[in-house]
């Protein structure tokens, strides 16, 4: 009913989140699969949010595309795993690293020191500064003490908040540092005494009764990491900000709020629950608020115009809510700049429109994918947006009257 009437009626002065998937779904729909996810993740009201974010993460997706690929694949009528799919939110197969992400960082250390390097673990940065021959000097804490560390670049991926009080002598742009802001995460994971719950990887939670936003299902990433077939391990995961009452909760407390909300969705029994632990993740997602924008140009403005050799990289490092792929390209073609002796690749392009472009070439369509390797530019294909806050429109002054 509301989505014929929504076809029927659309909203014509489409502003909002809400306006644009009201009119691609009907209110009801809207009310059940998008409001209550979106709203935990972002901590914002959907009426509040840019429509445009709704058009580009919810790109090519209508309710004709979601039925005709259910129907699909509870009938078996796939031939091939993500047959003609070409909405990004409907793809079912992907690579998975059989015992998790963190395959991929154990190898790149390995094959850091197979080159005789070293990665220092437990080191905190405490000052970094640059000496009159344009070296850097590192000061860290580790749990033997301090340790000065020199090298000719570096390579951050720190937030930029962060990165900014550590600078010597401090930055101008301090204060533009200082307000960039974060929505922070936390994953509770529960081990039950139970065959796997579902069958998913994950399942968005849009229930309101709940704080939690997703449940992921660890076995059916990988087998490998959940080896005893009589227990199950699922990973609740909330959002939410550094220091707000749900962050500042115990361990305990988030296990116990786990199982009670596990059980009201009716996933498992609060007695079966074997074991918990607890992972926080601060600011895990930059903010696109009012005044980031400004705020990241003027400090990397300042800081690239200082310091030739001091290089910003990644989601946190380049205040970008970008795709794990994109973050990691941007450390690579660092890597590439500085193999170079110049800025070759303007880095704060990736993820911009899916191509790169050579620095200084930010104005023309010259892609550079039949440059860069197969796995490179299968990269790109990936597109991360985020939510923006509606621009107030500014009043209507009529003729003889004064505006209000």
């Amino acid at each position: 009913m509301s989505y014929g009437k929504a076809k029927v009626f659309p909203i014509k002065n489409v502003k909002s989140f809400e306006d644009w998937t009201v009119n691609q779904f009907g209110w009801k729909l809207y009310s059940i699969f998008f409001k209550t996810y979106t709203e935990k993740v972002w901590g914002m009201p959907c009426n509040e949010m840019s429509a445009d974010w709704a058009a580009q993460r919810i790109k090519g997706l209508s309710l004709w595309n979601a039925v005709t690929d259910g129907l699909k694949r509870s009938l078996g009528l796939n031939k091939k795993p993500n047959d003609g799919q070409e909405v990004k939110t409907l793809l079912e197969t992907f690579r998975y690293p059989r015992l998790g992400p963190g395959m991929m960082w154990d190898a790149a250390k390995a094959h850091i020191e197979a080159k005789g390097n070293e990665v220092l673990m437990g080191h905190s940065l405490k000052q970094l500064a640059q000496d009159a021959d344009g070296n850097w000097r590192m000061s860290a804490s580790t749990a033997e003490g301090e340790t000065v560390i020199t090298a000719k670049h570096v390579i951050s991926s720190a937030p930029m908040r962060e990165l900014a009080t550590r600078i010597h002598p401090l930055p101008q742009s301090l204060p533009q540092a200082q307000d960039l802001n974060y929505r922070d995460f936390l994953t509770v994971a529960i081990m039950v005494k139970s065959e796997d719950l579902f069958p998913d990887n994950w399942i968005y939670i849009h229930d309101d009764r709940v704080q939690v936003g997703r449940v992921q299902n660890f076995r059916s990433w990988s087998p490998e990491m959940v080896p005893d077939e009589n227990i199950a391990c699922v990973g609740l995961e909330y959002f939410c900000f550094e220091n707000d009452n749900l962050w500042s909760s115990s361990d305990e407390e988030l296990v116990e709020l786990a199982k009670k909300e596990m059980a009201i969705l009716g996933l498992c029994k609060a007695e079966d629950v074997v074991g918990g632990a607890v992972v926080r993740q601060e600011k895990a997602y930059p903010v696109y608020d009012d005044s980031y924008e400004s705020n990241v140009e003027n400090m990397r403005d300042e800081l690239e115009s200082r310091f030739e050799t001091l290089h910003m990289v990644g989601r946190n490092g380049m205040h970008r809510y970008n795709n794990q792929d994109h973050a990691m390209m941007t450390a690579m073609l660092t890597v590439e700049n500085i193999e170079a002796g110049t800025r070759k690749w303007n880095v704060w392009n990736v993820n911009e429109d899916a191509e790169y472009h050579e620095a200084g070439d930010e104005g023309a369509e010259t892609a550079i994918k039949a440059e860069i390797s197969e796995d490179r530019a299968a990269a790109l294909e990936s597109m991360r947006d985020v939510p923006t806050r509606i621009e107030e429109e500014a009043p209507v002054t009529k003729p003889g009257k004064k505006a209000a």
